[in-house]
């Protein structure tokens, strides 16, 4: 009777214990989410376990793990992750009136695996006075000669590039994305390097003339500890430039209720609330990048970079699309 007592005492502390807390793998690096992850738990008590590596590592270590992986969240940036975590079979569809009505249908999976946090913008920027901008329409335009020794743009390694290319697909098709990816190639000022600070600040010391990089890069470098970055940006006016049968392009970060998610109660709360106003307005106040929520009003600074059409392209076509993508740059030879 007593190893029963002791036994059913056991589990449930052991219930009470995983009610009270949600173990997210998270991709994203920034003070802004340690910030509203401790808002969660002020709001619900329900403690937040982190943790952070590369997109790649957190898939790989979630297939590993298996039924036993502790995780209960995952969250990662741009529509490749997403996809490919969903690819993997490591999350699952969930229910939940509120995200599915107020995330719209092209910022979340069509089958409700992941749902789009925040949304940033794949930009042109240009130096303030050079009169690059008399030159800049459409991402389709970045191929044409005009532009020869004029790009500067990060490795087609990386997953930005790969879902810009990846929506070029999906608004013109194989044949002639592969042809755009080789004209931007031709236009490169140099060969691919750096992250996207690193190509604004090329094109703000002299180097080619059009910089490719995301919105919420442009935020971070005006606000920061870095002198160089502060300079750099200083000099630098942001472009939004259009599919010709579109939008300016948008990307996401997102989140998903893991398959084997030991918590999933507390992850569908968590996925709310990180979706919700308070946290919503904290995404664009703080990180500089565009709220999902409809209402919420982005930054004064990232306001003041102007209005664009967002394009519709549904991201779930853009993680479609990641393997086409990344054959293009190969065959185009974008380094």
């Amino acid at each position: 009777m007593l190893k029963k007592l002791a036994l059913s005492t056991l589990v449930l502390a052991s219930s009470v214990f995983a009610a009270s807390e949600v173990n997210v793998y998270s991709v994203r690096h920034y003070d802004t989410d340690k910030k509203l992850f401790k808002m969660f738990e002020e709001k619900t008590g329900i403690k937040v376990n982190v943790v952070k590596a590369k997109g790649g590592a957190l898939i790989k270590r979630l297939k590993s793990e298996g039924k036993n992986s502790p995780a209960d969240v995952l969250i990662t940036v741009d529509a490749g992750g997403l996809y490919k975590a969903k690819n993997a079979d490591l999350l699952q569809s969930v229910e939940s009136d509120y995200l599915t009505k107020n995330i719209a249908a092209n910022l979340r999976d069509k089958d409700n695996k992941w749902f789009a946090l925040t949304k940033r913008s794949r930009v042109a920027l240009y130096k303030i006075g050079s009169g690059t901008e008399k030159m800049l329409s459409t991402y389709e335009d970045l191929a044409d000669p005009k532009f020869k020794g004029k790009i500067v743009v990060r490795s087609s390694n990386n997953v930005y590039n790969q879902s810009l290319l990846a929506a070029m697909i999906e608004h013109h098709g194989v044949e002639y994305a592969t042809k755009w990816a080789k004209g931007v190639v031709a236009n490169m000022a140099r060969t691919p390097k750096g992250n996207d600070r690193a190509q604004v600040k090329a094109v703000a010391n002299g180097i080619g003339a059009v910089a490719i990089a995301n919105t919420y890069y442009v935020g971070k470098m005006v606000n920061n500890k870095d002198v160089s970055q502060r300079d750099a940006i200083a000099k630098m006016k942001v472009f939004f430039p259009t599919f010709e049968n579109g939008g300016t392009h948008i990307n996401v970060s997102g989140a998903g209720v893991t398959k084997f998610s030991p918590n999933k109660a507390n992850a569908i709360k968590f996925i709310e609330f990180l979706a919700s106003s308070d946290a919503q307005e904290l995404f664009a106040e703080a990180n500089y990048e565009y709220p999902v929520l409809a209402g919420v009003k982005s930054s004064e600074l990232v306001t003041s970079w102007g209005t664009f059409k967002e394009d519709t392209v549904s991201i779930n076509a853009l993680g479609e699309n990641n393997a086409k993508a990344v054959k293009i740059f190969d065959i185009a030879g974008w380094k």
